[in-house]
């Protein structure tokens, strides 16, 4: 269970993180600046706030990963932040 605003551990991603990530996709190129053909949502963190952030871990080709945020409200959701320049290992936080 987690706490009203306090990041959940780890989680894998499930087919409903991977849609969503789907959902923001070309905003995600658009703020990264690059296409991405290899697009997959490999882990995440939640925080309850004022709908639910999402903190995905996503791998996009080779060793290369990237970190994305997404605010999900309802039915709502929009892209937060991007994350480039990621590896495997790094740890999910904040954006």
């Amino acid at each position: 269970m987690s706490i009203c605003g306090g990041l959940t551990e780890v989680k894998d991603a499930t087919p409903e993180i991977q849609t969503m990530c789907d959902g923001v996709k070309a905003d995600v190129e658009e703020k990264a600046g690059k296409e991405y053909e290899i697009y997959t949502a490999k882990k995440y963190k939640s925080q309850i706030v004022s709908g639910t952030n999402y903190f995905i871990k996503v791998h996009v080709g080779g060793d290369d990963y990237i970190h994305i945020t997404i605010n999900k409200h309802g039915y709502r959701m929009r892209l937060v932040g991007v994350q480039t320049n990621k590896t495997e290992s790094d740890e999910i936080v904040y954006i």
